[in-house]
C-alpha cells in the first residue's frame, strides 16, 4: 500500500506538520496532539511515538542557553528582577515552546520514513 506513495523527506513534512506519507493531511489536531489519522490519505498515526524526544532536544539546545543568559545577566550586571521578567523569561519561552511542535513533527515523520519500530531482543544461538 505504501508503494503507491513516493517517499517524502521527514524534514519537509514533519516541520510543516503534514502527513509523512502524502504530505497533504495535518499531523496535529492541537499544538502537540497528534491526529488519529490523515484526513487526506487515511494513514493511521498510531505508529508514532516520539516520547520525550522533542523535550530532550529543547532542553539541550534551548533551555541551557536560556538559563545561561539569565545567569550571565545576573552575574555581569546584578540585574533586577524586572530585567529578568522582561528579558530572560520571554527569551526562554520563545526558544523553548515553539520548537516542540517542529521537533515532534520531524520525529514522527522520521519514524514513518525510516520505518522505525520498538526494538526487540534477539537471541543469538551458539
Amino acid at each position: 500500500m505504501d508503494n503507491e506513495w513516493p517517499p517524502l523527506p521527514p524534514m519537509q513534512t514533519g516541520v510543516r506538520g503534514r502527513c509523512p506519507r502524502c504530505g497533504q493531511g495535518h499531523l496535529f489536531k492541537g499544538f502537540l496532539t497528534l491526529n488519529q489519522k490523515c484526513e487526506a490519505c487515511g494513514l493511521d498515526y498510531s505508529f508514532a511515538d516520539p516520547a520525550d524526544g522533542p523535550a530532550f532536544f529543547v532542553i539541550c539546545f534551548a533551555c541551557v542557553p536560556s538559563v545561561l543568559l539569565g545567569v550571565w545577566l545576573e552575574v555581569q550586571f546584578q540585574a533586577a528582577w524586572w530585567v529578568h521578567l522582561l528579558i530572560t523569561i520571554p527569551f526562554m519561552l520563545l526558544t523553548c515552546i515553539p520548537p516542540l511542535r517542529l521537533l515532534k513533527g520531524w520525529l514522527v515523520a522520521s519514524q514513518y520514513f525510516y520505518k522505525a519500530e520498538e526494538g526487540k531482543p534477539v537471541r543469538i544461538s551458539p
